[in-house]
């Protein structure tokens, strides 16, 4: 079983508040190609490994064809959010394998998952990110690469310069503007479009969404 609320409970407040999220993505992005697109944030609390998993989850559940990629050894989630196997991303780069042979079927229709990996290569290149989606993008409409935190592996940037789009988690109460600030500083060094903001665990009422998605221009600075 999938644990993530957009699938155990789809008509849940918090999965139609992942549906709002979703569509922002879709809003923001122009070119019915199909798209890349980095979710991080600036610290390792903020919450967007669970944001990654259901917005590929309710794209899946409207009718497109979504790749999930845990891209974050240090702190790698997704094969426990979906049940399956850890072997994927970082194994496959340490062994110059094919990135489509760790790619795992779930339980949502129309969603795949590459798992993190056990084996840690020394470092992994940007061009060698792209070339191995590349090598698979074909086959989608989406790509989300649930990356570590900005502020916590370098690996964050070279994963956001092989996206399409980045989606900036923050984290309501605890996130230090000044670092947030200077996240987005390294990931604007990279000039990929950050197709938006989530407020993460915004305390409202219970009859509320918990989420509150601000659709930002990619240069637009914080303040």
């Amino acid at each position: 079983m999938i644990n993530a609320v957009s699938y155990r409970d789809p008509k849940s407040p918090m999965a139609e508040a992942y549906r709002a999220v979703a569509a922002g993505i879709c809003g923001a992005v122009k070119d019915s190609s199909p798209i890349i697109i980095e979710i991080t944030s600036a610290g390792s609390s903020a919450g967007k490994s669970t944001i990654a998993a259901n917005l590929a989850i309710v794209m899946a559940q409207a009718g497109k064809k979504v790749l999930l990629v845990d891209c974050n050894l240090s702190h790698p989630t997704q094969h426990e959010i979906f049940g399956l196997k850890v072997q994927g991303l970082f194994d496959c780069v340490a062994s110059g394998g094919d990135l489509s042979a760790f790619r795992q079927a779930t339980a949502q229709t129309g969603l795949e998952l590459v798992a993190a990996g056990v084996n840690a290569p020394i470092a992994i290149s940007p061009e060698a990110v792209r070339q191995m989606l590349n090598t698979l993008v074909a086959n989608y409409d989406y790509i989300l690469l649930d990356a570590a935190s900005v502020l916590e592996s370098a690996s964050a940037i070279s994963f956001a310069s092989a996206a399409d789009g980045v989606l900036f988690v923050v984290k309501s109460g605890e996130e230090r503007p000044k670092d947030a600030r200077l996240a987005k500083k390294r990931l604007a060094q990279m000039k990929t479009p950050i197709l938006g903001c989530v407020l993460n665990c915004v305390k409202v009422d219970d009859d509320d969404i918990s989420m509150i998605v601000n659709k930002v221009e990619a240069n637009n600075d914080a303040s």
